[in-house]
């Protein structure tokens, strides 16, 4: 009877330390849970908002690792780096014409409005505050543009939707940084009006091409020629001046010695049928002739009249 008590006594000693040891593990698992739940790491770039049993506190946590009550306290990570929203917008341009645009926008949200923006509107901030203003300030500012000059001034379009956005969205925390169009789409009509009038001014800026050409060429050919006209009249002018000089040095080398000898050597000794007496041809001593063709020697009648 002794052994087999021992044996009982042994066996419920067994029994009694399943119990202890199963709840041994589950508290060592409640507070490894709690443990786990305590620690929260917000990542870089964004905030930490604390909600304690559904109530957000005021006070948000920066990236890193943080301890919070568990089980009591969560905490929702808000995401402060730039994002990127991108959509359609349908607008109505300043002449009538039908917009339709898409567009991207660079927005964050301050680290400081992410308790303020969670409690307020939510994770959903972006359909709830961004996607409605962004589709209201292109309404607004395309109204005051015709289609040509949505196109033509896309940058000041965009620049002053981006303006139009600060302006609203600011109050609840979020930043804009940067607004771009990515493309302008109207209607078949008028792309095809837009691509007839650019055909028109590429033949416009062609003719007044060609018509500049055949100027400056007609002005090169008169250029040419009045340089031609000059050249000449240079050359004719500095035959004239040749001409002249020439003329000069034989005129002050003339004489009456030196005509006299030229004529003797160019006279073919004949005399003249007919010459006068005021002009005679030949001015020359021949055979005791005078120069007027007269004898040095008294004629009858000249004798006769020395007489008397």
């Amino acid at each position: 009877m002794s052994e087999e008590r021992v044996i009982d006594i042994g066996k419920g000693g067994k029994k009694n330390k399943v119990p202890l040891i199963v709840g041994i593990v589950v508290i060592a698992a409640f507070a490894a849970v709690a443990i786990l739940s305590s620690i929260k790491i917000v990542p870089a770039g964004c905030t930490g908002v604390v909600t304690t049993f559904g109530e957000v506190s005021d006070t948000s946590l920066t990236e890193g690792l943080h301890f919070v009550v568990p089980f009591a306290q969560k905490v929702e990570v808000i995401s402060n780096k730039i994002q990127i929203y991108e959509a359609t917008a349908d607008a109505v341009s300043k002449d009538l014409q039908a917009v339709s645009t898409k567009i991207a926008v660079n927005y964050r949200i301050r680290s400081e409005a992410s308790a303020r923006i969670f409690r307020d509107i939510g994770v959903d901030y972006k359909d709830v505050i961004l996607m409605p203003t962004v589709q209201e300030g292109m309404k607004s500012v395309c109204a005051k543009y015709n289609a040509e000059q949505l196109i033509s001034q896309r940058a000041s379009v965009a620049e002053e939707i981006k303006t139009e956005l600060e302006a609203k969205v600011n109050e609840y925390g979020i930043e804009i940084e940067k607004f771009n169009i990515v493309n302008f789409d109207f209607s078949k009509e008028f792309n095809e009006a837009i691509e007839a009038k650019q055909v028109a001014e590429q033949n416009l800026i062609k003719t007044r091409t060609e018509q500049n050409q055949a100027i400056v060429v007609a002005e090169a050919e008169a250029k040419k020629k009045v340089i031609a006209a000059e050249a000449d009249a240079k050359a004719i002018k500095a035959r004239a001046d040749a001409q002249a000089a020439a003329n000069k040095t034989i005129s002050e080398s003339l004489n009456p010695s030196l005509i006299q000898y030229q004529t003797i050597e160019r006279w073919n000794g004949v005399l003249p049928k007919v010459a006068g007496s005021a002009n005679p041809l030949i001015a020359m001593d021949i055979d005791g002739e005078s120069a007027n063709g007269q004898s040095q020697s008294s004629t009858p009648a000249q004798t006769q009249n020395s007489a008397q």
